[in-house]
């Protein structure tokens, strides 16, 4: 009879956890993993962390597996300019991407040789010393580093290839009502609104990017134990993402 009252006690426990844990990413926040090196300089590939769910209110994108239970959002919050969010990727409604929100409904973004323009206005940049990628292997890639800073004063880092890559160049556009235009901050190397992204509902989007929780890197080897430390991006625990 113990026996059973303590299988369910156990039982009980572990239903409670769960809800618990369902409620807080629901709700509260939700872990992500960088897989892409498309936020570079902010964000890393093997970054992980936390979005709070929150920030802009609720869509269906914010229930599991974006269950379809109600349309639009409720207690919405527009982002501001400049902030880093996770969103649905529009093609598709299920994958997750991570960028930076650049324009906002109604604005008019441009693109001229490697510069950006919003409402017809330059954005300042500043070059900074350069920033280097190295893969698992250990090869470098070299880029030129700016602290650009948006209309709204936001300062953040970006990185150029150059100011004649793909992506360079993109004609005035105009953000429609409801929905968003965003970039990496890896300028070269993303795919955002400027590529297949194309602008972004704000029903699709998750929640704002927060914090790191955690970061690792390829140094280590899974099969050397003593190794995993090098794994970790120790300096970059618990930063703040801007």
């Amino acid at each position: 009879m113990e026996d059973d009252e303590s299988l369910m006690d156990t039982v009980k426990t572990l239903f409670y956890a769960i809800v618990i844990a369902i409620l807080i990413r629901t709700f509260l926040f939700e872990p992500f993993k960088i897989p892409s090196g498309s936020m570079y300089p902010t964000l890393y590939v093997g970054d992980y962390l936390f979005v709070s769910k929150y920030t802009y209110g609720y869509s269906k994108h914010s229930l599991p597996f974006s269950m379809p239970l109600f349309e639009g959002r409720v207690w919405a919050d527009e982002p501001n300019r400049g902030d880093v969010v996770v969103f649905k990727f529009p093609q598709d409604n299920r994958t997750d991407y991570i960028k930076r929100v650049i324009g906002l409904p109604g604005d008019r973004i441009k693109l001229e040789n490697g510069r950006l323009y919003v409402n017809g206005e330059l954005v300042e940049r500043a070059e900074i010393e350069d920033f280097v990628i190295r893969d698992s292997k250990g090869n470098a890639e070299r880029y030129h580093q700016y602290v650009e800073t948006l209309p709204d004063g936001v300062k953040h880092k970006i990185l150029e290839v150059s100011d004649s890559e793909n992506e360079d160049n993109v004609p005035e556009l105009t953000v429609p009502q409801g929905y968003y235009f965003v970039m990496g901050d890896n300028r070269d190397r993303s795919d955002d609104s400027r590529v297949n992204v194309g602008f972004v509902p704000f029903e699709n989007l998750v929640g704002k990017a927060r914090f790191l929780f955690f970061s690792h890197n390829e140094d280590g080897v899974w099969y050397k134990p003593w190794s995993w430390p090098k794994k970790i991006r120790w300096e970059r625990l618990f930063n703040k993402i801007k």
